[in-house]
């Protein structure tokens, strides 16, 4: 007995007790939420939306292993039962990435299986970047060119409609319903937490229009300390290199004419805007306003815009593992644009003027007002067995008036809502599952009216097993436009399938061969839905001519990459991600607006001289009078065709670094892409349009084509540099950018359409002159004062370089800017 006694009394105590507690972040003291808590004993929770965490009856003394993304893991000794209140170190922010569109979730960069870049918002305000076309435009790998965004060579020029990529605003697409574009200008970037840029075919989890990769933007979330950020600035355009482009001077300006220089008459634009967020316990809210006006650089391409949006947040006191709320976004802009330069000499100048009111003129001018807004509802909560639910919905709605021609003015309506199911395992395992509805509505005078209807189920599965990441995915599509047989067939294109569901795979791994090396490779494909406007636009702008094709198919595409992510740090202050990555990428029924002769009532392609004679014939019956030079000028122009089947290899390097090495802190964004974008159609007709063909002679007296087999409006080397370096009080940033020259364009930009009548005048020689690509440099000097405020001079284009990023399409030249940044 006395033994048993001792034995008891020299054993340790055990008790049973509930364990509960909040998880917080150690500097801004906000909930932490889906930090995981594992006990000693087996138990296990995760924190919801308040942080809160709660574990089964378990006995104590015992131990706590607290981990969450972006967190040092910490542990935590339990030996009596009370509520715990856990803080939990952030990783230094400047060298952890986190990102979330490649699955839905929230994952560290490197561990994701396909190529992503990062912009964070610190270049794009830094920088001094009105719109989103510009901050994209510094990522390695991606090229701009008036409105359509290229990933590796995925996308020529496309007119302003249609888009291979696909943007994502709070993890939904906002692409408009009439051109299927996106409108760059109405993204709110003053309240993005960063941009992320996905490359290659992402179709699974978001769609259509993911065929060339995604570009993702999410609202930066309120803490409870609240946030204010703001800024303004102010910018003038210098003379450029050639005195004829500057529309804007008098004549005893010009006779004083110096490059790069300025005079009281150079063109300004201004910027402002502002934002705050605040978190209170139930209830938070976001706002943002944004103001830009600029007179323009190209004579018309004036444009004034207003924008106000955010959102606003609930945690019902009730529903602890719920959270809701409605994001809004509201712009009114008005501006004047024009496609068609005057000439090579006076390419700021629209063709036929700058009043497009003049009916006398024919001026390619155009003056348009535009509203738009969209309206975001959500709620989140995880149920009794930790299953995460997602409900996104938005209505966006986009208003197009043509004041100079009001024929042409549009309207159109997208309604989006999509069901998401994730679980996340104990063991590495992952399951996001789902399903989304689109319906789009087009009222168009242009276009004519029109609906379509997009239904689709995706699920992706990922497991981690010790080093290994798998990812697989597979996501079921149906596609319908105005009633018709389902676009969405498989095959595509096969007009006899009777199955309407088209199915998109995607398969991707991630090895850690060692601690900061990562393997990865992917497999993924795309599909691309014909928009509206590429069916059915029927317009013309001077001499070019845009003929409607119903019958255009979907595209469809798939992508494949191996690469390796080098991380590189010294002493947890600083980081390097280096990383190289091999890409192919493969498109089949490629949309693309295909220049030619058009049948002027019915829009056929005239093929040849023999069926242009029988037009000729058919249209005298009705129009006498008319000569065979007035028919062709009716007859010449663009459609939008399948002609293209692609592939593009390449090859591409990019270096981002940021953090402190001693008193310094360095910011870099640095890559190289070597592209080799061929075609791999072999008709000959459709061949004779590309800008290198040229008919040669064989000895046996045979005639054969000879042409570079690059596609339409693309280069094979592309630099992007970017390098910020802050001492104390003081930063100094510098930008490079560098593309190839544009091997193959349309040949009839190059040669007469018709007798004496040019669609681009003066664009053969200006392009035998301007042969070496572009290299472009900018430069940046700010000082802080006063811990909040930030005062910036910023010169874009510093060398003055006169270039173009499409045909006819002169960029600005050199600028200076003068910014305030404030932060609270």
């Amino acid at each position: 007995m006395k033994n048993l006694l001792l034995l008891f009394l020299l054993s340790p105590i055990y008790t049973i007790a509930q364990i509960s507690g909040t998880v917080e972040d150690k500097k801004t003291k906000q909930p932490v939420y889906g930090a995981k808590i594992i006990s000693t004993k087996g138990d296990k929770a995760i924190s919801d939306f308040d942080g809160k965490f709660e574990l089964k009856e378990s006995s104590i003394p015992l131990t706590l292993i607290i981990s969450a993304q972006g967190y040092y893991t910490d542990t935590v000794e339990v030996k009596k039962e009370k509520d715990l209140r856990i803080e939990l170190k952030s990783e230094i922010q400047e060298v952890k990435t986190v990102v979330v569109t490649s699955g839905r979730r929230d994952q560290d960069i490197e561990e994701v299986p396909i190529s992503m870049e990062i912009i964070r918002p610190e270049l794009i305000d830094n920088k001094g970047l009105a719109n989103l076309e510009e901050a994209v435009d510094q990522s390695p790998g991606v090229y701009t060119m008036d409105g359509t965004v290229s990933i590796r060579g995925g996308s020529g020029f496309a007119y302003g409609a249609g888009s291979r990529v696909l943007l994502l605003w709070n993890g939904m697409p906002i692409l408009s319903g009439d051109a299927a574009d996106a409108k760059w200008n109405s993204i709110p970037m003053e309240c993005a937490s960063q941009v992320e840029i996905l490359k290659g075919a992402s179709s699974v989890l978001y769609g259509s229009g993911a065929l060339n990769g995604i570009i993702s933007l999410s609202e930066r979330e309120p803490g409870l300390k609240g946030e204010f950020r703001g800024k303004i600035q102010a910018g003038v355009y210098a003379n450029p290199k050639r005195a004829s482009l500057a529309w804007w001077l008098t004549d005893e300006q010009r006779a004083n004419y110096k490059a790069g220089g300025l005079t009281s008459n150079n063109p300004m634009h201004y910027m402002g805007d502002a934002y705050y967020g605040k978190m209170y316990k139930n209830v938070g809210y976001t706002i943002s306003i944004n103001g830009f006006t600029t007179s323009g650089y190209k004579e018309g391409e004036w444009e004034d815009r207003g924008r106000v949006s955010g959102t606003f947040y609930m945690r019902p006191q009730k529903f602890k593992n719920l959270k809701a709320g409605i994001g809004y976004n509201f712009q009114m802009q008005q501006n004047g644009n024009f496609i068609i330069w005057e000439s090579d000499s006076l390419a700021y100048t629209p063709q036929g003027g700058a009043d497009p009111y003049d009916t006398t003129s024919s001026s390619t001018l155009t003056f348009q007002k535009a509203y738009r807004f969209s309206i975001d509802p959500y709620v989140k909560f995880f149920d009794k067995n930790k299953n995460l639910h997602t409900v996104k919905s938005r209505y966006y709605y986009i208003q197009n008036n043509n004041l100079t021609n009001a024929s042409q003015s549009t309207a159109s309506g997208v309604l989006y809502g999509d069901y998401q199911f994730q679980h996340k395992w104990d063991k590495g395992v992952v399951l996001t599952s789902g399903v989304t509805g689109i319906r789009t509505d087009v009222y168009s005078s242009l276009f004519g009216d029109h609906a379509s209807n997009n239904f689709a189920a995706y699920s992706q599965y990922e497991h981690k097993i010790s080093k290994l990441n798998l990812t697989a995915g597979l996501r079921l599509e149906y596609f319908e436009q105005d009633d018709l047989e389902p676009d969405s067939r498989y095959p595509l294109g096969d007009t006899s399938s009777n199955f309407p569901i088209y199915p998109i795979l995607r398969l991707g791994a991630h090895y850690q061969l060692f601690k900061g090396t990562h393997l990865r490779a992917s497999f993924g494909q795309g599909i691309r839905y014909p928009s509206v406007a590429e069916r059915y636009t029927s317009t013309s702008v001077g001499a070019l001519n845009v003929f409607p094709n119903p019958g255009l198919f979907p595209e469809s595409g798939w992508a494949t990459e191996l690469g390796v992510k080098q991380v590189l740090m010294i002493k947890k202050k600083w980081k390097a991600l280096i990383d190289i990555a091999g890409f192919v990428n493969q498109y089949d029924n490629m949309m693309e607006f295909s220049f030619g002769l058009f049948h002027p009532d019915s829009a056929y392609r005239v093929n040849n001289q023999e069926e242009l004679l029988e037009v000729y014939q058919q249209y005298q019956q009705t129009n006498p009078g008319i000569t065979l030079s007035e028919l062709i000028t009716r007859m010449v122009g663009f459609s939008a065709e399948n002609a293209e089947k692609a592939r593009i290899t390449g090859v591409e390097l990019s270096i981002n670094t940021m953090g402190e090495i001693g008193d310094f802190k360095i910011t870099s964004l640095l890559g190289y892409t070597f592209m080799n974008p061929i075609t791999l159609n072999d008709n000959e007709e459709y061949l004779r349009t590309f800008s290198t063909y040229k008919d040669s002679i064989l000895p046996s007296g045979d005639t054969i084509g000879i042409y570079d087999n690059t596609l339409k409006y693309r280069f094979n080397h592309l630099a992007k540099a970017d390098v910020e370096v802050e001492w104390k009080k003081i930063s100094v940033g510098f930008s490079s950018r560098y593309n190839s020259n544009m091997t193959n364009i349309d040949v009839d930009f190059l040669r007469e359409v018709a007798p004496d009548t040019y669609i681009l005048p003066g664009l053969k020689e200006y392009l035998e002159e301007n042969d070496k690509g572009a290299l472009v440099f900018d430069a940046r000097i700010a000082y802080k004062f006063k811990e909040h405020y930030r005062a910036s001079l910023i010169a874009n284009n510093i060398f003055n370089r006169e270039y173009t990023s499409r045909p006819g399409d002169v960029q600005p030249p050199r600028s200076f800017i003068l910014q305030l940044q404030v932060k609270f």
